[in-house]
């Protein structure tokens, strides 16, 4: 999920044209490792949490709620990454693609940045 966070990041930026000159796509490296082992590690808290929760739970929910934990955990962390990183609102693009926040037309409307 690090890896599509960071993807998904730096094709809005790509297309926008906002942030991705030489040290924009420095930082955009930079971060990746940050970006991963950051995923790994929510996962990692987010499973162990779920597991500490469900001690004497029934097992489908022994197996379920980590699951659910890690997942809501890493996409949270994910769209939070896009949101802040990729759609730099008020930066000047140059694409003209693009409105003044930065936002790709095509990314959804219901998913908030």
């Amino acid at each position: 999920m690090g890896c599509v966070a960071w993807s998904l990041t730096v094709w809005a930026r790509a297309y926008c044209d906002a942030g991705y000159e030489a040290g924009g796509r420095f930082e955009l490296n930079f971060l990746l490792p940050l970006v991963v082992g950051g995923e790994a590690l929510v996962g990692l808290v987010a499973q162990a949490v779920g597991r500490h929760v469900v001690l004497r739970a029934p097992t489908a929910v022994r197996v379920a709620l980590p699951t659910l934990f890690v997942a809501g955990a890493t996409v949270g962390l994910a769209w939070w990454f896009f949101a802040t990183r990729g759609t730099l609102d008020g930066y000047p693009g140059d694409s003209g693609l693009c409105p003044p926040s930065n936002v790709p037309p095509q990314w959804p409307d219901w998913i908030p940045v």
